[in-house]
């Protein structure tokens, strides 16, 4: 019997090899117009941080470090990009499957009249119950393609649930630091607010006495109010700020704790590495790479619509008037067979699927070398704020201190009698922007390092 089946299935298997070269050809992929810098322009500073995982930690407070861990936990976004994977890895037993044997199982009971022999009514029961076995053999790869192909998917997807992370908790730092920022502009107008009721208390006993004008009382009287205005506007942007907070970590709106003061919240320094290790430090690069290859593996797959698909299918069963006689002396039914099917016309339907699959691939090609390009220059201009922030925080610092003299010479002589209050005036308002100014480019050098870090992958490793 085995050599029966075999000595049929050979010329099956010489019908598949014959047409093998059947194979849709496609296009070659678009040339890369991809170059690698070999170094960066900006020279970053040395020092001892490290990229790592957890790089949140290298600001040294412990208040950020727990939203961070909560979003990383409970942010909305985060955990859909996470379900997405029981998707994609469903989709990786559904491509499998089909590269596995297909076993069913039938009952087919029948009862019937019909009319006998002799002209008379004759009933009649039956059943049929069988076992059928189906395999599809793959000696050209096409559902092995498949699978990969999901496999790559699958993969594609948890590169872009770590991009996902990666940009929550780069949003969570950054909205921490803005927070603390605009705390201390709170704080710096609140104690100016001071200062101008004292300045305020003096024009008027100034005036009281006849030494100073109603002008110069009104004008103190002004910028005390226009420095009142300021308060409860920076107060709504802290709650703003901390509803937002509250929102990206997966919380109810409202209050947010803080860690360390401002003047222990310092900025690390950073080592950016060659610009060639970010194509395996960012996720949004594997991701893309992954889509490329996932996006080769199916175009491999739909170029092979054309080739021969080869089955093999057994059944066994019984046949029997009753249920006792079917699972005891039925008769028994078998059947062992093979097939090579392949496509002859199909309306060009096949080929035009392989051009959407070739067409699919080289947009998957042209992705890949966007974010590759985009990653450079993200990283580029992170580096380049963190030093010119740097240096213009330097210059903002000088200012702040210069004004805060102008401002001390120029109460001085007012009070003495030697300038008139416009003079003081005029070094408040230059002292309080100055002073502003400073706390604003601060918590900006702050989150420019948190942009760097987001540029470089935020030490995140894509693994093989």
């Amino acid at each position: 019997m085995r050599r029966v089946v075999l000595r049929r299935a050979l010329p099956l298997a010489l019908a598949a090899l014959a047409l093998a070269g059947c194979r849709i050809p496609v296009q070659p992929p678009p040339a890369s117009t991809l170059q690698v810098p070999q170094a960066w322009r900006v020279q970053a500073e040395t020092g001892t941080s490290v990229v790592d995982p957890h790089w949140w930690r290298a600001f040294g407070d412990p208040a950020l470090d727990a939203l961070v861990t909560q979003a990383l936990a409970s942010n909305g976004d985060l955990r859909t990009a996470r379900a997405r994977l029981q998707e994609y890895q469903a989709r990786i037993r559904v491509a499998r499957s089909a590269q596995e044997p297909n076993l069913t199982v039938g009952l087919t009971p029948t009862r019937a009249r019909a009319i006998g022999p002799f002209g008379t009514p004759v009933e009649s029961t039956a059943l049929q119950g069988n076992v059928q076995a189906a395999y599809e053999l793959d000696p050209f790869g096409r559902l092995e393609n498949l699978t990969q192909a999901a496999r790559l998917d699958y993969a594609s997807q948890q590169a872009a649930a770590d991009a996902t992370a990666l940009a929550v908790a780069a949003n969570t730092a950054s909205g921490y630091l803005n927070l603390r920022g605009l705390d201390a502009q709170l704080d710096l107008a609140r104690q100016t607010l001071a200062s101008r009721l004292r300045s305020l208390e003096l024009a008027r006993r100034q005036f009281e006495v006849g030494y100073s004008s109603r002008l110069e009382l009104s004008q103190a009287e002004a910028e005390y109010r226009t420095t009142a205005a300021v308060v409860p506007q920076l107060e709504r942007s802290i709650t703003q700020q901390e509803n937002a907070l509250a929102l990206l970590i997966g919380a109810s709106p409202g209050t947010i704790a803080r860690g360390a003061t401002r003047a222990e919240l310092g900025a690390p320094a950073i080592q950016p590495g060659l610009p060639s290790a970010l194509l395996r430090r960012r996720p949004d690069i594997a991701q893309a790479e992954r889509a490329l290859a996932a996006a080769d593996a199916s175009l491999a797959s739909a170029r092979d619509q054309m080739l021969p698909a080869l089955r093999l299918t057994a059944s066994v069963g019984g046949y029997a008037h009753s249920l006792p006689d079917l699972l005891g002396s039925g008769t028994t039914l078998w059947s062992i067979g093979g097939s090579v099917l392949a496509p002859i016309f199909d309306a060009g339907r096949l080929r035009a699927q392989a051009e959407i699959s070739a067409s699919l691939r080289d947009r998957a090609v042209i992705a890949y070398e966007t974010v590759v390009r985009n990653a450079f220059a993200e990283t580029e201009n992170g580096l380049t704020a963190v030093q010119r922030l740097r240096e213009q925080l330097e210059q903002a610092e000088a200012r702040r201190v210069a004004a805060g003299e102008v401002l001390r010479i120029a109460h001085n002589r007012y009070r003495n009698g030697y300038s008139s209050y416009l003079e003081e005036l005029d070094a408040q308002r230059n002292a309080f922007s100055a002073e502003t100014n400073v706390l604003q480019l601060k918590a900006s050098y702050l989150a420019a390092h948190v942009d760097l870090y987001r540029a470089l992958g935020g030490g995140w490793n894509a693994t093989p």
